[in-house]
């Protein structure tokens, strides 16, 4: 994996999202890497905590970031039916760092902020649709609740598109 510098690290986005006057709350923790890891912190709003799928098909033609409800397990082939796309599996943690500049545990729709060439897909469970939603600002050391329609607000030029589906 290269290790060049993600242009929109953590402080980068809580600076960005201040300095649009976009209202959000945040959460300092130990670094978690599973939806279990973050429910063990008795976070505030655990109903609005989101688990993000970084995947792709099986072609590596299309990359899609997935945002589900956390005590949802997404089932890839009822999700490439509901997506129109190729079979699909786990994108690599290469595949990570060079899209997003993401590390494991850390994935996120605020990653889109580093991909300027926005190669991405974006499919939000519907759940968040008009909601809030918490996840991690490019770190895995915190987590902001942020209104679902202010993140488009922010990432919405980044993606290749953004989509609302009922997560099978």
């Amino acid at each position: 994996m290269e290790d060049e510098a993600p242009e929109y690290d953590m402080a980068a986005v809580l600076s960005l999202l201040e300095g649009r006057g976009i209202r959000f709350e945040s959460m300092r923790h130990d670094p978690v890497y599973t939806i279990d890891d973050m429910l063990a912190l008795d976070m505030p709003h655990p109903g609005q905590i989101a688990k993000n799928l970084f995947l792709r098909d099986d072609k590596k033609r299309s990359y899609y970031l997935v945002v589900s409800r956390e005590d949802r397990k997404v089932d890839l082939k009822a999700l490439r039916e509901v997506l129109g796309s190729r079979p699909l599996s786990m994108a690599s943690e290469d595949d990570l760092w060079r899209f997003l500049k993401l590390r494991k545990g850390a994935v996120t729709p605020f990653g889109v902020l580093n991909d300027p060439e926005a190669r991405v897909d974006l499919v939000i469970d519907s759940f968040f649709e008009g909601s809030a939603m918490g996840i991690h600002p490019n770190d895995n050391t915190c987590t902001v609740w942020i209104g679902t329609s202010d993140l488009l607000s922010v990432i919405g030029d980044r993606c290749r598109s953004v989509q609302f589906k009922e997560l099978p």
